[in-house]
């Protein structure tokens, strides 16, 4: 044999075993196929929160920049406190005065209540005068002129308690038709007491404090001098303490996807770091069904296009979350459990051996 002929054998053996070795791989991949989904349309998701002022007024002062960490109840900005300062004076004065009316109601109430009382004796006399008198009268001895004069003595004293009786009933009604109610229970004060809390606590509103722990995003121009129009977003806060991770798998592969099931997450920016999640939940549509302008494909030069949908992962408690920043791309593994082509075809024959 020669050499020619030795170094032709093992060639021809390659050629042989590499088509082969392909064919047999490729089988395996399609047996084994199905029950692990991948893909690396992922990203980090962060709540952004819009930060705005609940009252209309300028900035004084800015206690952030951007991209600021902040805790959760950290001063951001304040608002010109001083209009706010004033309203909660003029509503305490407002309370002064209310309470000081209820005193006096109670004072006028009680002046009503011994004018009634002088009333009532006074129509008692002048009863008891009119009965002698008629009783005078009757007996010859006494005048008509005098007796007129009596009934109408008696009259103008019934008319008079009938009134300081008005009065009685009037002043307890100020007083809420309780004598002895308490000062601050009365509904004037009440009132009073709502619109002071009010402006005290527009003047809290006035120092705007962080709602999470996060980073402040967007807040550049934001400087002093600014005027504040309340509920307009001035910058946002990227909440860092709420971080999860959207993967958007092909419509082919999410068949088998369920929430609860576990996933192996890598970043590009941390090759080294090796994450754990959980499936919380698959997206209600596709991205395309809920963008601003959904695709339309009425027409007849359609084109079938592999749809995906968003699935929100969460990593796993006590994951090592530094670095991580909202937008940074992911590759995402989701082990579906789903039975795959291989572990039916050796389900079956552990079932033919039985």
């Amino acid at each position: 044999m020669t050499a020619e002929n030795v170094q032709k054998k093992p060639k021809k053996w390659l050629m042989a075993a590499l088509p082969l070795a392909l064919v047999i791989g490729g089988t395996w991949v399609w047996l084994d196929a199905g029950r692990y989904e991948n893909t690396e349309n992922a990203a980090v998701r962060q709540a952004r929160i819009s930060v705005a002022s609940d009252l209309s007024g300028r900035v004084t002062e800015v206690f952030v920049s951007d991209s600021t960490q902040v805790k959760a109840g950290q001063e951001l900005f304040r608002v010109d406190p001083e209009p706010y300062k004033l309203a909660l004076a003029q509503a305490e004065a407002a309370l002064s005065q209310a309470r000081l009316g209820i005193e006096q109601l109670r004072a006028a109430y009680r002046v009503s209540l011994a004018q009634a009382k002088v009333a009532q004796d006074n129509l008692d006399y002048l009863e008891s005068e009119l009965k002698r008198q008629q009783a005078i009268t009757g007996r010859g001895a006494g005048t008509e002129s005098a007796l007129d004069a009596a009934r109408h003595n008696a009259k103008s004293a019934r008319e008079s308690l009938a009134a300081a009786q008005q009065g009685v009933e009037a002043a307890l009604a100020a007083l809420g038709s309780d004598p002895e109610i308490a000062t601050d229970d009365h509904p004037t004060v009440q009132a009073a007491i709502v619109a002071r809390d009010k402006a005290a606590y527009n003047l809290s509103l006035t120092t705007v404090k962080a709602p999470a722990d996060g980073v402040i995003y967007k807040a550049d121009s934001f400087k002093p001098g600014q005027f504040v129009t309340a509920g307009a977003t001035l910058f946002s806060l990227v909440e860092t303490g709420d971080t999860w991770i959207e993967a958007n798998f092909k419509e082919t592969q999410i068949g088998g996807m369920r929430p609860g099931q576990s996933a192996d997450i890598e970043f590009d920016t941390f090759p080294g770091r090796d994450y754990t999640a959980t499936v919380e939940s698959v997206g209600a549509g596709t991205g395309a069904e809920f963008s601003i302008l959904p695709a339309q494909n009425a027409t007849g030069n359609w084109v079938k296009v592999t749809q995906r949908v968003p699935v929100r992962l969460r990593l796993a408690e006590g994951s090592d979350m530094s670095g991580l920043r909202s937008g940074l791309s992911a590759s995402v593994t989701v082990d579906t459990k789903a039975e795959t082509r291989l572990g039916a075809i050796f389900a079956h024959g552990a079932t033919v051996e039985k």
